[in-house]
């Protein structure tokens, strides 16, 4: 149903004719407004904007061809429906009327019941438009509202995966992160058939450490001895993880042994230079790392697993040997024709 006190605009110079035509419409029960000519009624729609316009044709100064197109032609106003007045029937006068931006034409003289019909329908229509667009604001709304809040949700879940492949002391890789890493490297180099390299390294005499100093103290020297593995471990493709308490990994793709020997090298001089103090230690008055390497091509025969088995009984080697050293894993030894100079080819790559 239409509201009773839709806003109608009548337009035209005959005062007669806007009269009679007003008293249709009110009598109809709308609320009705009156303009003598073309300027009037732009101004009486700026003041206040009508729910439609009624515009005679044929006025002098302005037509009512020219208002519909000032009407149309602004975007607060192009939305009201006009319906044009004239005593012509001429078809071209009613193309020409509808291609200026009009939604319907009542001849002269009016008819009541036609007038009326004419202006509901347009109102009808209107009031359908205008909650179409309503619908269709809330649903872009909702549809932003829903996009921000997927996003939200992928930002969320990017941070809870990368938290969740982090380790929570130290800010590096986890185990979990290690396993993943170190399977895509195998693939990836086993069709390169060029070399991988692992070395895990343990601090030593760590539990007499943390008996001595503290868990807290025994922190704060997993953190130190992180940033000294970071110093050194600085290539992209290159891995820091958390193997285990006071256990680390390095992953080194595209790595030879002699690469890996330096890598670990450097490693244990690094962490030796800190001179963290360690008076429970048999090797040392600070913290000192063994080491164990293991270096292999990969290939279908293999497996991740037999890289960190002969890392670990390098490791171990390394432990039997007093400590405070690295130890190369022989049987896996690694060459490849691809990388002529190891040493000199791993310190160009940092």
């Amino acid at each position: 149903m239409i509201q009773p006190l839709a806003t109608l605009l009548i337009v035209d110079d005959h005062l007669d004719n806007l009269e009679v035509l007003a008293t249709i419409l009110r009598q109809g029960g709308y609320r009705v407004r009156e303009a003598a000519n073309g300027a009037a009624a732009l101004d009486a729609i700026q003041v206040e904007t009508p729910d439609l316009v009624l515009l005679d044709i044929n006025m002098p100064h302005m037509s009512g061809y020219d208002v519909c197109a000032q009407i149309k032609a602004d975007p607060k106003t192009a939305a009201i429906p006009v319906i044009f007045l004239s005593a012509l029937s001429d078809v071209d006068e009613k193309v020409k009327a509808f291609a200026t931006g009009g939604a319907d034409y009542i001849t002269k003289p009016f008819q009541t019941s036609e007038v009326l019909a004419r202006v509901q329908y347009q109102l009808i229509i209107r009031q359908q438009q205008q909650r179409l667009s309503e619908q269709n604001h809330r649903l872009q709304q909702e549809i932003l509202h829903r996009q921000q809040v997927e996003a939200a949700l992928r930002q969320a879940n990017a941070k809870l995966q990368h938290l969740a492949l982090l380790d929570s002391l130290t800010q590096i890789a986890n185990r979990r992160r290690f396993d993943e890493y170190l399977q895509q490297e195998w693939q990836r180099l086993q069709r390169k058939e060029t070399p991988l390299s692992l070395i895990l390294c343990d601090i030593d005499f760590f539990k007499r450490y943390n008996d001595r100093y503290g868990h807290q103290a025994g922190d704060a020297c997993l953190k130190q001895v992180t940033r000294a593995l970071q110093q050194v471990v600085k290539r992209s493709t290159d891995l820091i993880a958390r193997y285990g308490g006071e256990e680390f990994a390095i992953i080194l793709p595209d790595t030879d042994h002699g690469g890996a020997v330096v890598v670990a090298q450097q490693i244990r001089d690094v962490v030796r230079q800190l001179q963290i103090p360690h008076r429970g230690s048999d090797v040392a008055n600070w913290v000192t790392l063994s080491l164990g390497i293991a270096c292999m091509i990969p290939t279908p025969a293999h497996s991740p697993r037999n890289l960190v088995e002969a890392a670990d009984q390098a490791l171990y080697s390394a432990k039997q040997n007093g400590r405070d050293c690295y130890h190369l894993y022989s049987s896996l030894q690694c060459r490849s024709s691809r990388m002529p100079s190891s040493v000199r080819d791993y310190m160009n790559s940092l």
